[in-house]
């Protein structure tokens, strides 16, 4: 009886001190397990803070780059705007002319080209082509300049009319084109204060 006894008390001890083992081993496991999670915690606080910084420089660049850059793209848009205002102006100006101001336009063109061209009625074998315009419409202006040319139509596309004459030696071109280029060139400053006022352009 006494050995059955032993045998319990025994069996109790072994249970007892097996179970202290499985505690502490599943306390050391559960410590573990919290040490490396804080340890992953802090490592991705470290990681999430990074990127935030690294986000916000980014986005503080992108801003000084778009702010440095806003006057730039500001003036580019005021020049192309003010560009759209002055060819619309030109081409309303064209079309509200009369087919009489077209041809004494051409007409003037012509009569200073050759005046400034010494000697160009001499020559033989002259041409006349016309662009954007009807032949007799063409042969009118010429005859009212006392110019006796060959009248073809011009094998060039435009979209205004022109008059270009040709001999052996010389080529003289009177087009409303070339008026226009030189309204856009030569007469730019005045037409933009035309449109738009003085002190906006001194403010552009």
């Amino acid at each position: 009886m006494e050995e059955l006894q032993s045998t319990e008390i025994l069996e109790r001890e072994i249970l007892e001190d097996a179970r202290k083992k499985a505690l502490r081993i599943l306390k050391t496991a559960d410590d573990t397990i919290h040490a490396k999670n804080s340890e992953w915690e802090k490592k991705t606080t470290c990681l999430l803070n990074d990127l935030e910084e690294k986000h916000n420089e980014q986005n503080k660049q992108i801003t000084e780059k778009l702010m440095a850059r806003l006057p730039i793209d500001k003036l580019r848009a005021r020049i192309e705007k003010i560009e759209d205002l002055l060819h619309f102006a030109v081409e309303s100006w064209y079309h509200n002319l009369s087919k009489e101001q077209i041809f004494e336009l051409l007409k003037k063109e012509l009569l200073d080209r050759i005046t400034a061209n010494e000697g160009f009625s001499a020559s033989e074998n002259k041409t006349a082509h016309y662009n954007a315009l009807e032949q007799n419409e063409a042969e009118t202006i010429l005859k009212t300049l006392n110019i006796n040319f060959n009248i073809e139509k011009s094998s060039a596309a435009g979209y205004f009319p022109s008059i270009t004459l040709e001999t052996e030696n010389s080529r003289i071109i009177a087009s409303i084109q070339s008026l226009i280029d030189y309204y856009l060139m030569e007469k730019r400053e005045e037409l933009i204060e035309a449109m738009i006022g003085r002190a906006l352009m001194e403010d552009a």
